[in-house]
């Protein structure tokens, strides 16, 4: 499989399309890697569809790695897949950091990792321990947005991956392009650490 990986890694690809959210989300897919080929890879969708995947020249791989809460940062540039709630706050469901001085798809617009979620991508202000987690104000462009992350939420930093760590049986989030002829073509594969499903 022909993949290479750059230290903008794959949420690069895609989130830098999200500020034109309301217009045109981020394609992506959740799957497990069933098969590869050289310039291909095909995905079991959760629905069971098998899905035969073109890799583009450019793919990137990254690896989201565990870390612990005290690595948010006032300055850290974060996502963060949330609930909205009615006193306005969202409650993160995960938060990704992404490498020092890489931002992309700063903003608030809709997700599909539950029923009404939200994602949010931005810079963190004040952060603030609380008993029952950390409560982060996030910044960006067109406003803010007040994150609570309950204590156990999953909490990830984007890594470079290795093109032999996309095995067949791995989960992985795929971010979709379009070929020239209009065709799905995959812009990078995202893998959770030792195999563990990334979480957004």
């Amino acid at each position: 499989m022909k993949i290479s990986h750059t230290l903008l890694l794959t949420f690069s690809v895609l989130l830098a399309t999200a500020a034109y959210a309301a217009e045109a989300p981020p394609t992506f897919l959740r799957g497990v890697v069933s098969a590869i080929g050289n310039d291909t890879v095909t995905l079991t969708l959760a629905s069971g569809e098998s899905r035969v995947l073109a890799l583009a020249k450019d793919c990137h791989v990254s690896v989201l790695k565990a870390i612990q809460v005290g690595s948010i940062k006032p300055g850290s540039f974060i996502g963060s897949a949330e609930m909205p709630q009615k006193n306005g706050t969202g409650r993160s469901l995960e938060v990704h950091v992404f490498p020092p001085g890489v931002k992309a798809g700063e903003g608030h617009y809709a997700w599909d990792l539950k029923p009404g979620s939200m994602m949010t991508n931005g810079t963190v202000g004040k952060v603030v321990a609380r008993a029952r987690g950390l409560q982060l104000q996030v910044s960006y462009p067109t406003g803010e947005r007040r994150l609570v992350v309950p204590k156990g939420t999953p909490i990830v930093e984007i890594t470079p991956g290795e093109p032999s760590m996309i095995k067949v049986g791995i989960p992985v989030f795929a971010i979709l392009g379009k070929a020239p002829d209009g065709s799905d073509i995959v812009g990078g594969l995202s893998i959770g650490e030792n195999g563990a499903p990334p979480p957004m």
